[in-house]
């Protein structure tokens, strides 16, 4: 079965092909490093790594590249509010991200471009959207300049929208441009605001970038001129999105093959984020959950389904993926060690449809109930791992490190409470009184414990979520 995705230029799931046999680029908007990353903030980061990891193990050699926006209007304003400069808070900020992204497990990338280390690629491109009449330099002496969205018929393509619909571009004083949509490519320096690190020389005079400009030079570096796909947030749709692919396309690039877009989290109905007050920062998160259960919980929605944030969803996220860590510990012990099997055709298929994980996840909870009523759960802990391993949810890789001390005394105590009980069942029924026997499986069962009886003696296991939820 082939790989197919949605593509939002099309408004449709269609089949994948990279352009160059065995090879896909990927280029990821990442993050303005002006702030601590939040929940919202990394489901892109999570979504687009789990692509990723799918596509290399369907036997696809991929460039990974995901930027860093490190010069934007908002970290001066917020580094003059805070009285350093602002590449000291856009370090510490990348830092920040840094460990947020390996606090959940996302792969580095191949490259990893900040927008000031590439100011020459971006005035090149600028100087040849000047060259093919699609950008001009304002005239008001701001040293701006603007791409001319009337130039471009085709302006408003990724997001099906008419020009005159358009709301103005608030990216620089109108004054001097031509049309309010068209959006800047340079923004001039402004002595009397802004400090002059935060300037370039230009053929314009001193400036910086613009944002859009940013993401199709990069994008251009490392990928070329045509590359497979171009992700990101869904709000980047518009205007960043539709920004890039205009200036690109004018530039004589064919650019995105396709365009994959993350929904929100959201608080209250409301996307996530700082402006609005509800961000969740990631420290403050894996104060309640390990990392790899709050991953567990992005992964566990479809990329393109808003998820609505509470820490009681989280937290019953983190107790389902404690199921699945358990059977792999009861398999291990059983069997020994336990390797990386074949993933199920199923699991598969779910993938395959546009990266379907709530399927995939089914899949995956299926044979953790077969594996929990088997003699010998090897074959299935071997699939699970395997399953786990294309989602970064691996628990046996040695980066997720052990398992916090509490979480841990916390599992020996309830594993030996339940031995105990389960000895104390056996010695009932080898007594034959059946009434006590029935009596504590009654009350493990209450507790949430399942009890299995094999050849080999008695498994127990946590009631599966999602027998749990069908019951109701």
């Amino acid at each position: 079965m082939s790989i197919r995705l949605y593509d939002t230029a099309t408004r449709e799931v269609r089949d994948f092909a990279p352009l160059e046999e065995g090879r896909v680029g990927i280029y990821v908007c990442g993050l303005t490093v002006q702030g601590e990353p939040h929940v919202g903030h990394v489901r892109s980061a999570v979504n687009f790594d789990v692509l990723r990891r799918w596509l290399t193990h369907r036997g696809y050699d991929v460039s990974f590249i995901r930027n860093v926006t490190d010069i934007d209007d908002k970290i001066l304003t917020k580094a003059a509010e805070q009285g350093r400069p602002w590449y000291n808070l856009a370090y510490d900020m990348k830092r920040e991200l840094d460990r947020a992204y390996d606090a959940l497990g996302v792969l580095p990338p191949t490259y990893e471009p900040s927008a000031t280390g590439h100011v020459p690629e971006m005035l090149e491109l600028i100087d040849r959207l000047i060259t093919r009449g699609h950008a001009y330099a304002a005239d008001d002496g701001s040293g701006d300049v603007y791409f001319d969205v009337r130039s471009w018929s085709d302006y408003g393509e990724l997001t099906h929208q008419r020009i005159d619909d358009m709301e103005a571009a608030e990216d620089a004083d109108p004054r001097g441009k031509r049309d309010p949509r068209d959006f800047a490519l340079w923004k001039g320096w402004k002595v009397a605001t802004e400090p002059e690190t935060a300037a370039w020389p230009s053929p314009y005079g001193p400036g910086r970038p613009g944002w859009h400009i940013e993401c199709s030079a990069m994008a251009g570096k490392y990928l070329g001129a045509a590359f497979d796909i171009h992700g990101g947030g869904v709000d980047l749709r518009f205007p960043h999105h539709e920004n890039e692919l205009a200036q690109s396309r004018a530039a004589g690039h064919a650019f995105a093959n396709f365009w994959l877009h993350n929904a929100w989290i959201t608080t209250k109905g409301e996307k996530m984020s700082k402006s609005l007050g509800n961000s969740l920062t990631i420290p403050k998160v894996l104060e309640r959950v390990r990392g790899i259960e709050l991953r567990y919980y992005i992964v566990a929605a479809h990329y393109r389904s808003h998820v609505e944030f509470s820490f009681e969803a989280l937290e019953e996220a983190a107790t389902g993926f404690r199921r699945i860590e358990a059977f792999l510990d009861r398999a291990q012990e059983t069997a020994g060690e336990v390797p990386v099997g074949e993933i199920p055709v199923a699991f598969a298929a779910a993938m395959d449809d546009d990266l379907g994980t709530p399927a995939a996840l089914a899949v995956l909870f299926d044979t953790v109930r077969e594996g929990n009523r088997a003699d010998d759960p090897t074959s299935q802990a071997a699939a699970v791992r395997a399953m786990l391993a294309v989602l970064g949810l691996d628990p046996a890789v040695p980066a997720w490190g052990p398992r916090g001390g509490d979480d841990q005394a916390l599992t020996g105590v309830v594993d030996a409470l339940v031995k105990a009980l389960v000895e104390q069942r056996a010695e009932a029924r080898a007594s034959k009184d059946f009434a006590t026997a029935d009596a504590i499986r009654g009350q493990l069962a209450a507790a949430g414990v399942v009890l299995t009886d094999t050849a080999q003696g008695v498994t127990w296991a946590l009631a599966d979520p999602t027998t749990e939820k069908d019951s109701d």
